[in-house]
């Protein structure tokens, strides 16, 4: 990782946090006698700096001695710390959220070149509150740039990423140890991975896994607007004091949905090419959500996929197949994180009996949402990303 690729990710930060505080300068004033005795009074920030450094899960063909080295990697988050106790987040540990860049080392540069990243995260706290050394689960989701893709002249031997830019994906398994009133340090194990999802071949992917070690700074947006003196012990709650969690709320309603999407892929054989192939995907599902944070899923897809002209040049009827799935949906806010799990009731068309499709819904109403997923093939290699929308015409 040079130091000019870290400086061009992590320079734009600073502008944001300024720009942040010229806006806060310009609110009231409060009166610290009305507020210290208020619990949890005031908006809890938070920033942090972390690195990252481990080995490849590589599973492609070509790379292995580009990629005896491992990764390294530095970020830069900053974070909103959600507090209401009579909102969705209480459901969840309260937990934190927000906005980061990464700049990274991946290997040689001339092959993979200097990875940065742009990315929302957030952080659900696991265990209860009031210990000193907290673990949570953190994940992140965003988009990768300034990759050196696979190229049949300049770059022959990148089988892992056939685009400049891939979906960033990261999960971490951490702790948070408080070191001071304002300062956490973190650690724990992380995994990291870049991938074009077929839309861009070749596509074996980076998948990185390691330790991540870094520095959180908590603290409370209106203490200027207590005392701006810098020695002043008129002085807010630098982080958030976390309660117990609320209990799901218990509800059985039922919801018929139908998910159109497309997507767009290319063969192994179209690597460095312009040709490109269209997929569809239609799912009839019926979920049934039995509390305000899970549902299950069960339904029948219908796939469409011109890039099996190739195996199967004669016969246009080889490029549909019909499927069954079930599914878990784990609901936050007005998302969904899902995971559904299938099987083909056609052949398969050589991509074996199982696929996954794990996706993000974002519902804007009740009646219509939007989702990206990824539908995979031979268990979880990537088949193509679906861009969907998805409508509830029934509900009970």
């Amino acid at each position: 990782m040079t130091l000019n690729s870290c400086l061009k990710a992590i320079i734009p930060l600073p502008f944001f946090l300024f720009a942040s505080l010229a806006i806060l300068a310009q609110e009231s004033t409060i009166n610290f006698s009305d507020v210290r005795n208020t619990p949890n009074y005031g908006r809890f920030r938070l920033i942090e700096v972390r690195g990252h450094t481990g080995v490849h899960l590589y599973s492609g063909e070509g790379l292995d001695d580009k990629l005896d080295s491992g990764y390294g990697s530095v970020e830069v988050r900053y974070g909103w710390q959600f507090s209401d106790p009579e909102g969705w987040g209480a459901r969840y540990g309260y937990p934190s959220y927000g906005v980061g860049i990464y700049s990274g080392w991946v290997g040689d540069p001339q092959v993979f070149g200097n990875p940065n990243a742009v990315y929302g995260w957030i952080n659900f706290p696991i265990d209860g509150p009031g210990y000193r050394n907290t673990f949570s689960i953190n994940t992140a989701f965003g988009l990768t740039y300034n990759l050196e893709p696979f190229d049949p002249v300049n770059n022959p031997l990148n089988d892992a990423i056939g685009a400049n830019m891939a979906v960033y994906f990261d999960m971490s398994f951490e702790f948070a140890y408080r070191l001071t009133r304002e300062a956490d340090l973190i650690y724990g194990l992380d995994f990291a991975h870049f991938s074009n999802g077929r839309t861009f071949t070749p596509n074996w992917g980076l998948n990185m896994f390691g330790l991540v070690l870094g520095m959180r700074y908590h603290y409370n947006a209106d203490q200027h607007r207590i005392n701006k003196d810098p020695y002043t012990d008129e002085l807010l709650q630098a982080r958030y004091k976390r309660s117990v969690s609320a209990k799901p709320q218990r509800v059985s309603k039922n919801f018929i949905d139908v998910l159109a999407a497309i997507g767009t892929v290319q063969n192994d054989e179209d690597a460095g090419t312009n040709t490109r192939y269209v997929t569809f995907s239609g799912v009839i599902d019926y979920r049934h959500q039995f509390n305000n944070m899970h549902a299950v899923t069960g339904g029948v897809d219908y796939f469409y996929d011109a890039s099996l002209q190739a195996s199967f040049p004669d016969d246009n009827s080889a490029l549909s197949m019909v499927a069954v799935h079930v599914g878990y949906d784990f609901m936050l806010w007005r998302m969904a994180v899902r995971l559904q799990v299938g099987t083909y009731l056609t052949d398969d068309r050589g991509k074996e009996p199982v696929y996954l499709r794990p996706a993000l819904r974002y519902h804007f109403n009740d009646w219509l949402a939007a989702q990206i997923g990824l539908k995979t093939r031979n268990g979880a290699a990537a088949d193509w990303i679906e861009w969907g929308l998805a409508f509830t015409p029934f509900s009970w």
